[in-house]
């Protein structure tokens, strides 16, 4: 079996969240008289952590203490709403206890901040995985290897034998700097062309064909 750790992004590869961050991205801006954004803009800003989000979110040339407010607004409602309609991609749950049986340690890391992943697994992927992580104050967010340094020290584990699993460009630049290999999944927030474009090797089209490839 080449890996013996699998770690996996978690919006747009584990759980499709995006309608729930769609929502309280809105509901933060309409708050402060701000515009809307488009569900395809809201895609497209995910994968850098919430704060990023609203920043992209916010019109250009928005005051600090306003962006502010409305990311302090955001954090408050996407907590209460984070399970509205947020759903696992079926098929997902099945892979992570196949993997895990055959010895494989399997971990989340996500740039969502730590409360909300903790929370969100706990809801949809109770117990299956080995290790969980969100932002965290004083780590360095992906596409820095930071996190995923901390996750393979407290799990006793190396890069070597060490396979990520995400949807984003910032996956592939995760994967990278860490120097191991990166399945890229086309069910996610980016489409199959934007991977390519954005240097993936490897993309996967369906979990059992994500299975296949960590197990062969």
């Amino acid at each position: 079996m080449p890996y013996q750790t699998a770690v996996f992004d978690l919006d747009g590869t584990l759980l499709n969240t995006l309608d729930d961050l769609y929502t309280a991205v809105n509901h933060s801006l309409v708050t402060y008289g701000l515009p809307e954004r488009s569900l395809a803009e809201v895609r497209l800003f995910t994968g850098n952590g919430i704060r990023r989000l609203i920043d992209l979110s916010v019109p250009k040339g928005t005051p600090k203490d306003l962006t502010d407010k409305v990311f302090d607004k955001f954090k408050a409602y996407y907590d209460k709403h984070k399970l509205d309609t947020t759903r696992p991609y079926t098929g997902m749950a099945e892979v992570i206890d196949d993997l895990r049986s055959a010895g494989v340690a399997c971990a989340v890391v996500s740039n969502k901040a730590d409360f909300a992943v903790q929370g969100i697994i706990d809801h949809f992927y109770p117990g299956k995985f080995d290790y969980v992580m969100g932002e965290r104050a004083g780590i360095r967010r992906k596409p820095n290897r930071d996190m995923i340094d901390v996750i393979l020290r407290d799990l006793g584990r190396s890069v070597d034998g060490m396979v990520y699993v995400g949807d984003s460009e910032v996956d592939i630049e995760t994967a990278r700097n860490c120097g191991c290999p990166c399945l890229s999944c086309s069910w996610g927030f980016r489409d199959r062309e934007w991977l390519v474009e954005h240097g993936t090797t490897t993309i996967v089209d369906t979990p059992a064909q994500l299975e296949a490839k960590i197990l062969a």
